[in-house]
């Protein structure tokens, strides 16, 4: 089950930084105010929804303890993250505080991620 659970937080891992490498990459365009949300942002945002709900399932049902405020704290997080990148994914320019905003979210997920013990 370990190795299952590892293969998972890797395949979580990539997610994010598929959706935080895709804000990275245009911050220069935010400034000049064209960047966009890129399909990268979009598939990185639904690996990470959907690898996180089985590594809820794969640690619970080994028998793990699973604070649940904490990941319903990052579920609604990557829920408006998601939202907002796949309203928005067919648009040639998004707003900058739209775009910050999706940046700002992913970056608080990590933290929560790493820092809430």
């Amino acid at each position: 089950m370990d190795v299952l659970i590892h293969l998972f937080v890797g395949l979580h891992i990539i997610g994010i930084a598929a959706l935080l490498g895709g804000f990275l990459t245009q911050v220069k365009a935010m400034g000049e105010g064209t960047a966009r949300f890129g399909p990268a942002m979009l598939h990185g945002a639904l690996t990470m929804l959907v690898t996180g709900v089985i590594l809820v399932g794969l640690n619970q049902a080994d028998d793990q303890s699973v604070d649940n405020v904490k990941i319903g704290v990052k579920l609604a997080l990557l829920i408006v993250i998601l939202g907002l990148v796949y309203v928005k994914r067919d648009e040639e320019k998004v707003d900058k505080s739209l775009f910050g905003l999706v940046g700002l979210l992913t970056t608080a997920n990590v933290f929560i991620a790493v820092l809430w013990t």
